[in-house]
């Protein structure tokens, strides 16, 4: 299974191999049947974020959820290969809290300057 993140939100699996579990959060109630490698974006041998977690069978559009991802992800993470930081969301009492604002490319690329000759 490959999801839209991977070493640049979290670099810890790759880096000192630090294990995770997960849900698809929008299949809360369904039989975990399939076991998965989550994989993420970049063709990368660190790119691997869970060895393997059984999981129900998976769709795209699917919400997965890393149960816990450690209390650096966040300061350890990078734009590798230019690619936008995600927002950093905390949830407590069944309300979402936003801490960090998602980055885009525009965000990258404000202190870009052009070429001149």
């Amino acid at each position: 299974m490959f999801v839209d993140g991977g070493m640049t939100d979290n670099i810890r699996p790759g880096l000192y191999g630090a294990k995770y579990s997960a849900i698809i959060a929008n299949k809360l109630d369904c039989e975990k049947n399939q076991t998965y490698r989550v994989g993420g974006k970049l063709c990368e041998s660190g790119n691997i974020l869970i060895e393997k977690v059984k999981l129900p069978k998976a769709d795209r559009d699917d919400l997965l959820l890393v149960t816990y991802a450690g209390a650096y992800t966040f300061s350890m993470s990078s734009n590798y290969n230019k690619l936008p930081q995600p927002a950093v969301v905390f949830v407590e009492d069944g309300k979402d809290y936003c801490a960090v604002k998602r980055q885009f490319l525009e965000d990258l690329i404000q202190r870009d300057l052009k070429y001149r000759k």
